[in-house]
C-alpha cells in the first residue's frame, strides 16, 4: 500500500490513498448508507453543540465486516510505520448543501490517535465542493482533500479541519465514512 500524496503540517502527517476500493464496493456501501438511519447527534466542538450534524454510528462488530476496514488498518499501518493500531468507533457523516460544519480535532495533543476518513460516493464532481481542509495553528488552511470516490484520508487526530458541505449544484449526498484509531496498550 503506497498513498498517492502525503503532506505535513507542523510535523502532523496526512497521507490520501486512492484505488483501495472497487466500484462495486463503493456502490454497495453508498447504497447502504442511503437507507441508514442517521441523526443529527454529533457536533464539531462543544461552543458549536447548537448545530449538530448528521451521522450514523456503526458498531465496531458491523465495522470490521465492511470491505473498508483492512484497507483502513494496513493504511494505518503504513502511516505509522508499525501496526500497534486499533479501531475505536466508526460512524459515517452526512453532509448535503446548507450544513453548517465547523473545524475541529478529532482528539486532544499527544493522544497519538488517527484518523481514517473515506469518501463514500460512486461519482464526485470537482463543481461539487465537499473537500476536507486541514489547518495549521494559525487557522490558515494548507491542505485540501477533494471527496473523490473511495479515497481515503488518514491523519493525526490533533490536526484542526473540517470537512465543508457540498456545494448548491450538488444533489448528492457527502457520505465520509470515519475510523477512529488509538494505540494498542
Amino acid at each position: 500500500m503506497q498513498a498517492v500524496r502525503c503532506f505535513s503540517i507542523e510535523g502532523r502527517e496526512i497521507r490520501v490513498y486512492d484505488a483501495l476500493l472497487q466500484a462495486q464496493e463503493i456502490r454497495s456501501l453508498t447504497t447502504a448508507f442511503e437507507g441508514g438511519a442517521f441523526t443529527r447527534s454529533e457536533y464539531a466542538r462543544p461552543e458549536t453543540a447548537v448545530f449538530r450534524h448528521w451521522a450514523l454510528n456503526i458498531p465496531l462488530e458491523t465495522a470490521a465486516q465492511l470491505p473498508v476496514y483492512q484497507p483502513t488498518l494496513a493504511a494505518a499501518g503504513e502511516f505509522a510505520g508499525h501496526s500497534n493500531y486499533k479501531i475505536y468507533r466508526c460512524y459515517c457523516n452526512h453532509a448535503a448543501y446548507g450544513d453548517m460544519l465547523f473545524t475541529h480535532t478529532d482528539c486532544l495533543p499527544g493522544k497519538r490517535e488517527l484518523t481514517a476518513l473515506w469518501f463514500i460516493a460512486p461519482e464526485w464532481n470537482v463543481e461539487w465542493g465537499g473537500e476536507t481542509l486541514f489547518f495549521n495553528s494559525a487557522m490558515d488552511a494548507e491542505m485540501a482533500v477533494s471527496p473523490r470516490p473511495g479515497r481515503l484520508v488518514v491523519f493525526d487526530g490533533t490536526l484542526t479541519h473540517v470537512g465543508r458541505p457540498p456545494n448548491r449544484i450538488c444533489y448528492a449526498p457527502r457520505y465520509t465514512l470515519a475510523f477512529k484509531l488509538e494505540p494498542k496498550p
